[in-house]
């Protein structure tokens, strides 16, 4: 009588447990950077996966969208999973693998217990590393969640994040040239860098007329130097002799 209740039993000793735990962007006060255009900063699991010390903790990253359809039961590393084809034709990809190792609980003191997500650029291409934390292709919206797997089979998994915005840039043209805020303290800047510039022209060339003024009295101040005369004397012995007066 027991046959016919095995194929409902099996499914059940097979179900992924659920953590009650949600991935959120880190709340750390001193780091810098929690979003950029390519890139956001999860706090690490700690102290989720407990009782799961044989499991591989593996980063599930999604579009929003896609999220829902993720499959459990995609195997990490392959063509279905690759980074290099996300966000088409690859919804969701498998990244930054860990074990329970990794994630101790508690967590030591002055330890930095974050993941960036997005962080490597040299394997972004390299069809060979499809586990590849690479840059994220644009600004989102993204889900993440973290799935423990014993060799291939999901064990427990968490909850989808709620959905990650990463920043843009502002074209050129987009940034506004008519905001008044902006514009008035653009002037008032302008305005006090030429004063300040109109002010050290006028010195120096006060300095340049004084120098080229002083080098000129100068040199009208040096006299002509008196000629030297030579006053003749005439020695009376010469007049004494009687054949000088001849």
């Amino acid at each position: 009588t027991m046959l016919p209740l095995l194929p409902l039993l099996l499914p059940a000793a097979h179900a992924i447990v659920e953590l009650g735990y949600r991935p959120v962007l880190t709340q750390t006060p001193t780091l810098e950077g929690l979003t950029t255009a390519s890139t956001f900063v999860l706090d690490q699991p700690r102290c989720v996966f407990g009782g799961y010390d044989n499991a591989d903790i593996w980063l599930v990253v999604a579009l929003d969208k896609a999220a829902s359809a993720f499959n459990n039961t995609a195997v990490p590393g392959t063509p279905e999973t690759a980074f290099q084809g996300f966000p088409d034709p690859v919804s969701a990809y498998m990244t930054l693998n860990a074990t329970l190792a990794n994630y101790p609980c508690p967590k030591p003191a002055g330890d930095i217990t974050v993941l960036r997500v997005g962080s490597e650029t040299s394997c972004a291409r390299d069809e060979t590393r499809p586990t590849c934390n690479g840059p994220l292709p644009g600004p989102g919206p993204y889900r993440v969640k973290f799935l423990a797997l014993q060799g291939s089979e999901p064990v427990a998994e968490t909850a989808w994040s709620e959905p990650i915005m990463l920043r843009t840039a502002k074209s050129p043209s987009s940034i506004s040239t008519t905001d008044s805020g902006h514009s008035a303290g653009m002037i008032a800047i302008t305005t006090i860098l030429s004063i300040l510039f109109a002010i050290l022209l006028a010195g120096l060339v006060a300095m340049l007329a004084f120098w080229g003024s002083d080098s000129c009295g100068g040199s009208s101040t040096f006299s002509k130097p008196e000629s030297v005369t030579v006053r003749r004397y005439n020695t009376h012995h010469v007049y004494d002799q009687p054949a000088a007066r001849l």
